[in-house]
């Protein structure tokens, strides 16, 4: 996969003067899409909640790729206040949005956010969605713009149920509706935006070596890491498809589509069911209170 992307990616490695923002910039795939687009003369800008943290990545992120027009903001996203709060400020602060990347996200925990959501569901979809929304207007006056939505091939394990989207009996299954969930938002976000110059790419970025283990114990750190070691690839491998979702002209007939290795890949019938996906905004609005 990374040596396929990276060919892709050979012809788009120019200067693209965008200004972008990263959620969950500071570390993983988030911090290797950051440094590959600052590269290309971005101005980034990476959110997350751990201040100390993101002036790391920032610095790193700085240092690897020469760039100054690297800043970080603060949010929560598994807490709509927080959401509300830096949306405000953003827009405040910040002109022009060409590229939103919502990649921050949470795996498989039994956890719930500060307002009462299953934390995979509510981090991993809501959270997304609601500040996606808010940074709406921003995006259509920057035009042409994009939203990508870092999602998985495990959106196959489960279907939603519109009785209880707040799901948190089997974590697992949990973070598989929340990244089919993604793949829901990512397709209404594209008919809504349909020639108002805003598109909108799911992407799977494959399994990667990333930091999620954090959230268990050790022994399952330790095992986790063989694992990862053994099948997985590396951080800067799986930002490949992000990076070329984000600057690649070739994606463009591809609005609402499912990308995997740096192609639009197949879907369950079951994941295209564009009424399924206007039922989900639907409820995602009443959920986040969105007027």
């Amino acid at each position: 996969m990374f040596e396929t992307c990276t060919a892709r990616l050979a012809l788009f490695y120019m200067s693209c003067g965008m200004r972008l923002y990263v959620s969950g910039g500071n570390s993983g795939i988030g911090k290797e899409t950051a440094v590959a687009l600052a590269l290309r003369g971005a101005r980034v800008i990476i959110a997350c909640r751990d201040e100390e943290k993101a002036r790391k990545a920032v610095k790193e992120i700085k240092a690897r790729s020469h760039s100054m027009n690297v800043l970080h903001m603060e949010v929560d996203l598994a807490n709509m206040r927080s959401i509300r709060e830096f949306c405000k400020t953003f827009l405040q602060k910040e002109k022009r949005l060409d590229i939103l990347i919502n990649n921050a996200g949470v795996p498989s925990v039994l956890d719930w956010t500060d307002d009462n959501f299953s934390m995979c569901f509510g981090v991993n979809h809501l959270g997304h969605f609601l500040l996606t929304n808010l940074l709406l207007l921003r995006l259509k006056e920057s035009s042409p713009s994009r939203v990508l939505n870092l999602t998985c091939s495990s959106y196959k394990y489960q279907k939603l149920d519109f009785k209880d989207l707040n799901y948190n009996l089997f974590p697992f299954f949990t973070y598989c509706r929340s990244k089919l969930a993604n793949i829901y938002f990512t397709q209404e976000l594209a008919r809504m935006m349909e020639g108002k110059g805003v598109t909108a790419y799911a992407i799977h970025p494959g399994y990667v070596q990333s930091s999620w283990t954090c959230h268990y114990s050790i022994l399952y750190r330790i095992f986790a890491q063989v694992v990862m070691f053994m099948f997985f690839i590396s951080c800067e491998a799986g930002a490949q498809a992000v990076v070329y979702c984000a600057v690649s002209d070739e994606v463009l007939p591809h609005s609402g589509g499912y990308f995997a290795d740096c192609r639009p890949a197949p879907l369950r019938a079951f994941a295209r069911d564009s009424g399924v996906a206007k039922k989900l905004w639907e409820a995602s609005e009443r959920l986040v209170k969105l007027a």
